[in-house]
């Protein structure tokens, strides 16, 4: 077995379960899309269950390192802005995940990934609403969260980048506006919520954000070097080369 197949697996069960449900998707079924055989599956992920702990993994490690990184601000106006921002550009990213546990709260039948959802839940909107908070703060706090991630699920069809604007308005009117010397961040690529944007050209350089999303869509997506091509706008030799050197960074 290879960490092709283990990939090409989550790939194929996120896409039944975003369109289906898991509860109505089989392991054999999974096995058949791919084009394995059950016991080859079970070999990777011994029950249907593990393979959605694998699949939120990434979703997970990536909102905890957000709550990580903001929870050191002193200022808790821009720490408020930080968790948002942050939550925000993760949720874009693992948008077709939000949209499985939309259908059937699948995220949450395993106990560790609930009780870590949970946690995650309570420190962002701890953060939001800061130290020794009033309950009209902390209940807005809770408003803003709960407000973030239904929106990447009910409008995925629009551009990521307009539909982060329009959902960051929306916290503005909560929490009053960013501050003054924050600089506006363009969202970050995203691995399976954004439409794919068109090739204009195919330029043949990456940026350092473009880098870190191309391994991540080959490492945790389980995505050809085409649909990462496609993605990000770029050609297959540009990711080859890329991708070699952030393995290698003598390579040439």
């Amino acid at each position: 077995m290879t960490d092709d197949s283990r990939a090409r697996i989550l790939r194929t069960a996120l896409a039944l379960f975003v369109e289906r449900g898991y509860h109505a998707v089989s392991v054999r079924e999974i096995a058949e899309d791919v084009g394995l055989t059950k016991t080859a599956v079970l070999y990777h992920f011994p029950s249907k269950s593990d393979i959605v702990v694998a699949l939120v993994e990434p979703l997970l490690v990536d909102t905890e390192n957000v709550l990580d990184s903001t929870g050191a601000i002193e200022d808790a106006h821009a720490r408020s802005w930080a968790v948002v921002e942050g939550l925000m550009d993760v949720w874009l990213r693992h948008g077709q995940l939000l949209r499985m546990h939309m259908q059937d709260q699948s995220l949450s039948a395993d106990n560790a990934t609930y009780t870590r959802l949970r946690d995650i839940a309570l420190t962002a909107q701890e953060l939001i609403a800061g130290p020794d908070a009033d309950l009209v703060t902390r209940v807005r706090a809770a408003q803003v969260y709960a407000a973030l991630s239904d929106p990447v699920v009910i409008f995925a069809h629009y551009p990521a980048a307009q539909l982060r604007a329009a959902i960051l308005d929306g916290a503005r009117r909560l929490l009053g506006p960013p501050p003054a010397d924050a600089h506006p961040r363009q969202p970050e690529q995203t691995v399976d919520a954004a439409p794919r944007r068109p090739n204009r050209g195919r330029p043949g350089a990456m940026t350092s954000d473009m880098v870190t999303t191309a391994r991540h869509m080959r490492d945790h997506g389980g995505h050809t070097v085409d649909e990462i091509a496609a993605e990000l706008g770029v050609s297959r030799a540009t990711v080859y080369r890329q991708l070699a050197k952030a393995a290698d960074p003598t390579a040439t």
